[in-house]
């Protein structure tokens, strides 16, 4: 005997198809993974790669071409996963919708994992390492629908001096850069050379340094990219002589004069100096030592994650992005202090020793630095001398044949 009568056998069925059907569907969902979320990826095939790199990018999800990209390079023995777990860059990608690529290098490359950023093979436009990271670039506007208008570069120690080489080498490609604990380009071309210019002063004029950029690209006519430097006062890895090198090397590149047009005090015991409209940005940062600025926590300054060389003290990819103008907004810092107006120049000509005894400059691991500046000034002693120029209350800057 059946239990449903024949005029309502339909009904049943249909009752029962639906229950089927709900059954299906929370199977399917108890046994199909969810989406995932995107991730960092390595690209296999890039193209030409004569600097034996690997590519890791990452794009948010549902980010749409025409979008900008910012190339993040590790320092020594990280590699582009740690680089991008602890940068904080993550964030502010996915919040402000812009791609992110990763080179790696390897031992194979140098023994530490560190970017060759000290060999001309390495370090000119065309060659080596610089040619293959110029060449992820290439492949990113291929296939991510990247704006080449709007390509940055930024990078911790051997990775932020090779984010100099990249800006130096290719400045028809980036629109600016940030190099956080590095070196100007071309301060050193060889290993030796490399290790005295991590450890100590080098004696160049702003011209100089700015003749070193302008011949790595002899047919780009500019303008050149605006650049961020960062750099811990305590750093004994890479001194912060390296750090005014590069305010030297970039402010001359940019035309603008190496005496700030504005000042900033900010978080983590950070100090910003801006130079010309917004062309380059000096942040020193007290009792810092060797390593990227991050700031973990939910704030929407705070960033990154604590780990070896990622320290605790301001979140650097947060200021970076604005001033790349990735968050769409402005790119001049805000709320900063016009520096006071200069007292009358005043120049001096002494000793290292002299200058430090009267004031005018402090010494530090053995080295000299003006007051206010930081400009080197070589070893501290009564042998080497310099004459320094006053351009506002206990801020002096070396001018040597200059007065």
């Amino acid at each position: 005997m059946s239990f449903l009568s024949p005029l309502r056998r339909p009904w049943a069925v249909t009752v029962l198809g639906v229950l089927l059907g709900l059954a299906g569907l929370l199977t399917t969902a108890l046994t199909t993974p969810a989406a995932r979320a995107a991730s960092l990826v390595q690209v296999s095939s890039f193209g030409t790669n004569p600097g034996n790199l690997a590519m890791h990018a990452y794009r948010p999800d549902g980010l749409q071409s025409g979008r900008p990209l910012v190339v993040l390079l590790h320092g020594c023995t990280q590699n582009a996963s740690g680089y991008f777990t602890s940068s904080g860059w993550r964030k502010y990608a996915d919040q402000w919708g812009f791609a992110l690529v990763l080179p790696q290098t390897s031992s194979a490359n140098n023994a530490s994992s560190c970017f060759n950023w000290f060999e001309t093979g390495d370090t000119t436009r065309g060659a080596g390492e610089a040619a293959s990271i110029r060449a992820m670039v290439a492949y990113a506007v291929a296939n991510y629908g990247t704006d080449p208008a709007r390509i940055y570069v930024s990078g911790l120690s051997a990775g932020g001096a090779m984010s100099a080489v990249m800006l130096a080498t290719y400045p028809d490609v980036f629109a600016a850069g940030s190099i956080a604990a590095g070196l100007a380009y071309r301060c050193a071309s060889s290993l030796t050379q490399a290790s005295s210019c991590q450890y100590g002063a080098t004696s160049k004029t702003p011209q100089q340094w700015g003749d070193l950029v302008r011949n790595a690209c002899a047919g780009c006519a500019g303008p050149y990219p605006r650049v961020a430097i960062w750099h811990g006062l305590s750093d004994y890895t890479v001194v912060p002589a390296n750090g005014t090198q590069l305010r030297d090397q970039w402010t001359n590149v940019r035309g603008v004069s190496q005496t700030p047009t504005s000042t900033q005090s900010l978080t983590g015991g950070t100090s910003l100096q801006v130079y010309g409209d917004d062309d380059v940005r000096l942040y020193q940062i007290t009792g810092m030592g060797h390593g990227l600025p991050i700031d973990p926590g939910s704030a929407a300054d705070q960033c990154g994650t604590t780990a070896a060389y990622f320290l605790d003290t301001i979140c650097s990819a947060y200021h970076d992005a604005r001033f790349f103008g990735l968050d769409g907004g402005q790119t001049t810092p805000p709320t900063s202090t016009p520096t006071p107006t200069p007292t009358p120049a005043t120049c001096v000509y002494a000793s290292n020793y002299a200058h430090t005894t009267a004031g005018r400059a402090y010494q530090s691991g053995g080295n000299t630095y003006a007051n206010g500046s930081n400009d080197a000034m070589g070893l501290w002693n009564t042998f080497v001398t310099h004459t320094l120029r006053q351009t506002g209350p206990n801020y002096w800057v070396l001018a040597d044949g200059q007065c």
